[in-house]
C-alpha cells in the first residue's frame, strides 16, 4: 500500500505572478493552490447538455452519485435531492449509469427555454 502524504502550505515557493507562469515555472511535484474544479469555481457555464432528474423514477441507488466526475449529484440522508448545476458539466455519465431512466439529457438551450416559460 502506498504511503499517504499530506500537504499544506506553499513549500516556500513564491507565487507572485502565478497567473503568468509558463510550464517551466512550475516546481516539480507542484500542488496547484487554486484548483479549477472546486466548490469555489463554478464550471456549469460550460455545459451544452443538462441532466434532468425524475424524482418519481429514482430509486436512490446512488450509481449516479458514485460515477459523477464532478460530484454534482446532491444527496441528503442517503437520498438524491437534485443536481448541482453550478458544477455539472453535462457529460452524461450520470444518465448513462442510471438503470431506472430517472435521468435524461436535454440541450442546455432547451432547458433554459423551459425555465423561461415557467417564470
Amino acid at each position: 500500500m502506498a504511503e499517504q502524504i499530506s500537504y499544506s502550505g506553499t513549500a516556500g515557493f513564491d507565487y507572485d505572478g502565478f497567473d503568468n507562469w509558463k510550464l517551466s515555472d512550475y516546481p516539480e511535484g507542484y500542488v496547484c493552490p487554486n484548483p479549477g474544479t472546486s466548490v469555489n469555481c463554478y464550471t456549469g457555464g460550460w455545459r451544452s447538455m443538462r441532466p434532468i432528474w425524475d424524482s418519481e423514477a429514482c430509486t436512490n441507488c446512488m450509481l449516479c452519485w458514485v460515477y459523477c466526475p464532478d460530484s454534482s449529484i446532491e444527496v441528503k440522508d442517503g437520498e438524491m435531492t437534485g443536481i448541482d448545476l453550478f458544477h455539472c458539466k453535462g457529460c452524461g455519465v450520470c444518465v448513462n449509469e442510471c438503470k431506472f431512466d430517472a435521468l435524461t439529457l436535454i440541450s442546455e438551450a432547451e432547458a433554459q427555454a423551459q425555465e423561461k416559460e415557467g417564470e
